[in-house]
């Protein structure tokens, strides 16, 4: 299992890394922009009523991201939503190396094309420094959930973190992973 390197990882490495040097002429490899981590965050504001459904966003992000989410808590006490401090509010998992890109092939080839109406994702969710964020409103486009055992359903948010100095040049990385943008 050693010898195994993911599909986008072996593109970055072969195509991808020479055609963002040439488009935005690096003097060297190492200037030229790459992914850094994918975060998934899934916020379940219904814990505050029901503390098993915290669980179960936990269990369906494990299926998703492959490895164990960590449960996000409230840093303060909120008296109109019912919110004390400490309470779980919700899971994330930061996915970094071969996982990440594993992830980013699902979501580009399978989760993507299974959104109803969909037309590809916003061109300007960009941070202004070479980070995209997205959201999907239903986490059930995943293959690795069973659509029969979801109790309910969630949005997740993406946030894919780039070494790019610009958004134009996260773009273009981006691009090149077959991230379908709008315009």
């Amino acid at each position: 299992m050693a010898d195994y390197t993911p599909r986008l990882r072996a593109l970055y490495k072969e195509k991808i890394r020479a055609a963002l040097k040439e488009e935005f002429s690096y003097k060297n490899e190492m200037m030229v922009p790459k992914l850094e981590k994918i975060v998934l965050n899934m916020g379940v504001g219904e814990a505050v009523s029901d503390s098993k459904k915290i669980k179960s966003a936990h269990d369906d992000l494990m299926a998703i991201a492959g490895q164990k989410p960590v449960i996000t808590k409230a840093k303060k006490s909120i008296a109109g939503f019912k919110v004390r401090e400490d309470m779980p509010l919700g899971v994330k998992v930061t996915l970094r190396a071969d996982r990440m890109y594993e992830f980013l092939d699902r979501l580009t080839t399978i989760a993507m094309p299974r959104i109803r109406d969909f037309r590809g994702v916003s061109g300007k969710s960009f941070d202004g420094r070479g980070n995209y964020a997205m959201g999907l409103k239903e986490h059930i486009v995943f293959p690795e959930i069973n659509f029969d055992k979801v109790d309910q359903v969630w949005g997740m948010d993406i946030v894919i973190c780039t070494s790019a100095a610009s958004d134009a040049e996260a773009k273009a990385l981006l691009k090149h992973f077959n991230l379908p943008f709008q315009n």
